[in-house]
This record gives structure tokens, C-alpha cells and sequence, in this order.
């Protein structure tokens, strides 16, 4: 089976320093992927290289059987939709907030309204709509963030620890929300978070990028449960801090 996409000889650097190297890597098509490492090992610059956002010093990315990784144009960037951290919403109502894609791909204003109204009401924020996107709370608007993200319907979904500075009931619940979406709609998905009971829950695959470098990678209960020796003081402090 062809990998949705694949990463090869992938360099990012800040003038000499190296920051990312990762020699070879696959996403599959339909997989949640969550890479997950240190502050400073390298999570948020790939995930900038993998949706194009930012363009790496060397190597390639594959799409499916297409090199893009100088292909800027907006067939290919549209494939790809990014929810960070921080939801960096307009100063509009929730449902311009979550129309702003499509307007820029110029749907005719009743698919545009049909989209939206579906992903409010997927995110259990119809009730928003109307309301001024700056005055909601941290929860509420990263539900718009997702929302925003979804109604675009891309290929790969690249999630970037949005679920960090919400409080322990809010995260749980959106969570499930997420996961729910993410499996109804079979959307590939790259999760990053520092949080293990987050990627326990959301991601078939893991990841562990320590020092700009790959050192583990596989099904997520067996990372967790047998880390190679490059992996392992890294997965066992943070177990240690759950336990």
C-alpha cells in the first residue's frame, strides 16, 4: 500500500544549527499519528515542513506519488488544514469564523452556509453562531478552531497540542468530539501534544522526536509498553509523573 505521505532525507535548520533530521517516514492514508517529545525536540517544525507552512533546508515530501515539497500552489495547500494551540480567531461572529475558507475558495454562499451550519452543529456549537468570536471561552473557541479546520474537508489534518490550555473537563470532552469526527470522516491526522493520556486516546501511531531526530516509532501501545533504548528515559519520565 502506497504511504499517503512520505518524508525522506528531510533536513530543517536555524542557520547552522540542525533542528530536524529525519531520514525516512510514512504516514498512512486514514492513520492518527501522534509525535510527542521534549520542549525543543523538534515537534512544531515538522509538523510546519509536513503542511507546507514553512519549507525545509533539504529533502523531500511525497504525496502519495507526487513531490511537493516546493509545490506552493493552492490545489496542493488546500489538502492540508492546521489547528494550533493558540485558535487566533477573527474579529468576527463565530460563523465568519468558520466560513473564512470557503469564502476564499469562493462557494456559492448556500454551500458555504450548508458546510458551516454542518460543522457547528458536529462541534456542538450552533448555539455560537452569532456570537462575537473574541468574547468565548478558551474551550468554545477551539471547538471554532477545529470547526474551521474540518469544514474544509482536507486530506491530513495537523493538530498542533490544541487541547493544552483548556481545563481537565473541557479537554476530555472534545477529546471525544475529535475522535469521533476524526473516525467518522476517516480523516489522516498528525497530532502533536505533550499529554500521554491525549495521545493514549487519539492516536493509532506515535512518534518520538527527541533532539530534532525520530527515535521510535510504531503502534502507540507498543511504543508506550516497549520504548527502544534511545526512547525509553523519555516515555519512562512521563510515565513516572502519571503514576
Amino acid at each position: 500500500m502506497t504511504p499517503l505521505i512520505t518524508v525522506k532525507n528531510m533536513e530543517a535548520r536555524a542557520g547552522k544549527k540542525v533542528l530536524l533530521s529525519i531520514p525516512h517516514f510514512e504516514i498512512q492514508e486514514g492513520e492518527v499519528l501522534g509525535i510527542m517529545g521534549p520542549n525543543g525536540a523538534g515537534k512544531s517544525t515538522f509538523i510546519k515542513a509536513l503542511s507546507l507552512l514553512e519549507q525545509p533546508a533539504q529533502g523531500a515530501i511525497i504525496l502519495k506519488d507526487k513531490d511537493i515539497t516546493n509545490d506552493l500552489t493552492i490545489e496542493i495547500r488546500r489538502k492540508f488544514a492546521v489547528a494550533m494551540q493558540q485558535p487566533l480567531l477573527l474579529d468576527t461572529n463565530v460563523f465568519q469564523n468558520v466560513a473564512i475558507g470557503l469564502k476564499l475558495r469562493k462557494l456559492p454562499r448556500q454551500e458555504i452556509k450548508n458546510k458551516v451550519s454542518h460543522w457547528l452543529e458536529k462541534f456542538q456549537i450552533s448555539h455560537l453562531a452569532k456570537k462575537q468570536a473574541l468574547h468565548l471561552s478558551g474551550g468554545e473557541a477551539q471547538r471554532v478552531n477545529l470547526a474551521r479546520a474540518m469544514v474544509l474537508e482536507p486530506e491530513v489534518l495537523f493538530l498542533d497540542e490544541p487541547f493544552s490550555a483548556l481545563d481537565f473537563p473541557t479537554k476530555v470532552q472534545l477529546l471525544k468530539d475529535i475522535k469521533s469526527i476524526i473516525q467518522q470522516t476517516k480523516t489522516t491526522t498528525v497530532f502533536v501534544s505533550h499529554d500521554l493520556m491525549e495521545l493514549k486516546y487519539l492516536a493509532d501511531k506515535l512518534a518520538i522526536l527527541m533532539d530534532g531526530e525520530l527515535k521510535q516509532s510504531g503502534p502507540t501501545e507498543e511504543v508506550l509498553s516497549s520504548p527502544n533504548p534511545s526512547a525509553a528515559p523519555f516515555i519512562n519520565e512521563w510515565k513516572s509523573l502519571l503514576s
